[in-house]
């Protein structure tokens, strides 16, 4: 018998295909998505505003006036304040200093006093706004020292705002 050439069989190669890169490709792109909607979502704050009531003046709970109490920095540590509008005020200007004798004895009654009226409206819970007012004169620790009083006082809605009108600059300069 002759030699025959033998068949030559062809090895069957592994067909396993490496998919480490494929996934990580993946978990690459998951991420991307999912910080890309979330920058896409609206921030916004939640405004939360009083209803409106025609017998009380427009705003039920009474008027902005009634809750809102000013106060007033000036040099030399001096802080004037009053109670609703400076034209009519609810509670006269007068000058305070700071402290637990001072500023901080008149925000804890005034703001009990807006909470036992607001609570007679049937509105609980909703005590003063108050508005911080530093002048350019001012300086940045008087500043710290009515924000901590804000919060010793647990007087939860104010603002600092730095528009001062004439009146209230004359107030300053006269106290």
């Amino acid at each position: 018998m002759k030699n025959l050439p033998q068949k030559v069989r062809s090895r069957k190669l592994n067909t396993r295909v490496d998919l480490t890169a494929m996934v990580s490709v993946s978990f690459l792109l998951i991420i991307f998505f999912m910080v890309t909607i979330e920058l896409r979502k609206n921030k916004a704050m939640a405004l939360s505003l009083p209803d409106y009531d025609s017998r009380t003046c427009g705003w039920r709970g009474g008027c902005g006036e009634n809750r809102s109490y000013t106060i007033l920095l000036g040099d030399d540590n001096k802080l004037v304040s009053y109670m609703g509008l400076l034209e009519i005020p609810k509670v006269a200007p007068k000058k305070f200093g700071y402290g637990k004798d001072g500023i901080r004895q008149e925000l804890l009654k005034q703001n009990k006093n807006m909470l036992n009226y607001s609570a007679q409206l049937g509105r609980p819970g909703r005590g003063m706004v108050v508005i911080i007012k530093p002048s350019k004169k001012s300086n940045f620790k008087n500043l710290v020292d009515i924000l901590d009083e804000m919060a010793i006082a647990d007087i939860s809605t104010y603002v600092i705002v730095n528009d001062f009108t004439p009146e209230e600059s004359k107030l300053l300069a006269l106290k």
